[in-house]
């Protein structure tokens, strides 16, 4: 069985710095590109940055790029996401989510966490 376990939300001010990390389990994580969604209410769930399966190609939405930084371990088989200089507008539930392609699209990303909340105060 696939779990995916995210951890390390929380609350915080405007221009400051969060990192949520998800734990997998029941998968050759190895096998699996990794990506970072969020959804704020009221709004569809986005991407927010990727990974390959070897952690040497990396993407990002625009709104977060030079800001966010995504990494990956695959001995302890985790993904954390790195954010900086973090803005209101980033408040949002935020999913890791696993897929057997290097992909932006939500469709392609098989395995999802449950998700964990972030909220940025101005």
């Amino acid at each position: 069985q696939v779990q995916l376990r995210e951890s390390g939300g929380g609350v915080v001010q405007a221009g400051g710095s969060l990192r949520v990390s998800c734990a997998a389990s029941g998968l050759t994580f190895s096998s699996y590109a990794m990506g970072w969604f969020r959804q704020a209410p009221g709004k569809e769930r986005e991407f927010v940055a990727g990974i390959n399966w070897s952690g040497g190609a990396t993407n990002y939405a625009d709104s977060v790029k030079g800001r966010f930084s995504i990494s990956r371990d695959n001995a302890k088989k985790t993904v954390n996401l790195q954010m900086n200089s973090l803005k209101p507008e980033d408040t949002a539930v935020y999913y890791c989510a696993a897929s057997r392609s290097w992909s932006l699209s939500r469709s392609d990303y098989a395995y999802w966490g449950q998700g964990t909340q972030v909220t940025v105060s101005s």
